[in-house]
């Protein structure tokens, strides 16, 4: 039984992960209103690219700040949607009846 359990526990280990090496290819945006502020997000939440309309650069400052806030915020909740939905799958069948 308990050797079992540690190869369940090892298997569910590789599967995280190879999750994780697979949402470093997969990509969300978030985009403030308006869309001229796009943040793109890996599903491991790690910011790859920021693109800022120009006609923005030459704004307000405050404005362009809330911009890139709100745009991070919304590609931060799409990537840890999207992690928490393959960190599911990589334990799905691995460990019946525990909630996952």
């Amino acid at each position: 039984m308990f050797g079992n359990m540690m190869e369940k526990l090892q298997q569910m280990k590789q599967k995280v992960e190879e999750s994780k090496k697979r949402l470093d290819t997969v990509f969300v945006d978030g985009i403030a209103p308006g869309g001229k502020v796009k943040v793109t997000m890996s599903g491991n939440r790690k910011v790859k690219s920021i693109s800022i309309d120009d006609a923005l650069l030459h704004g307000d400052k405050e404005e362009l700040e809330d911009l890139i806030i709100i745009a991070t915020n919304n590609a931060l909740d799409q990537a840890e949607k999207v992690y928490e939905a393959e960190m599911q799958g990589a334990a799905m069948g691995l460990m019946p009846g525990m909630g996952l």
